[in-house]
């Protein structure tokens, strides 16, 4: 059976050797294999696998309970099927949420520029009508800032 290293899966997976240790010491991993001699973590690929599920729901701002709740979720298989699913809506619907004040935000930012493009030109026409956009912006932008 191949076995990697910390080192490899810390690539592999995106996490560091630190986060690695930590998730096996809260329970999410393991309790992983060590090396007889060395005492040396050695992960599977199925670990290596895990892991990654762990590294994509930690970049999407999934916290460690939700992140425990996904891992027994997925021990228990069929199950949990409607418990899982929910955990992972819930959390579908706080990045789409995310998602549309970024989309706000990108949308100012866009509209404040071409309004400063205007001003550097001198295009005083452009530049009335650019901060006419601006300020129609302004609610949306208010409204995600609350």
């Amino acid at each position: 059976m191949t076995t990697l290293t910390i080192q490899d899966v810390a690539r592999r997976s995106g996490l560091s050797e630190a986060t690695l240790r930590y998730y096996e010491e809260v329970g999410l991993i393991g309790p992983i294999r060590r090396d007889p001699s060395s005492r040396h973590r050695r992960y599977r690929e199925e670990d290596l696998d895990t892991l990654q599920a762990l590294a994509c729901l930690r970049a999407m701002g999934v916290g460690i309970e939700d992140m425990r709740t996904y891992q027994a979720n997925r021990a228990l298989g069929r199950a949990a099927a409607g418990e899982q699913r929910d955990l992972l809506r819930r959390h579908a619907e706080r990045i789409e949420g995310q998602i549309a004040t970024l989309q706000v935000h990108l949308e100012y930012l866009r509209r404040k520029a071409v309004l400063w493009d205007a001003r550097d030109r001198g295009d005083v026409a452009s530049e009335e009508e650019a901060n006419l956009r601006v300020r129609d912006i302004l609610p949306s932008l208010e409204a995600v800032l609350r």
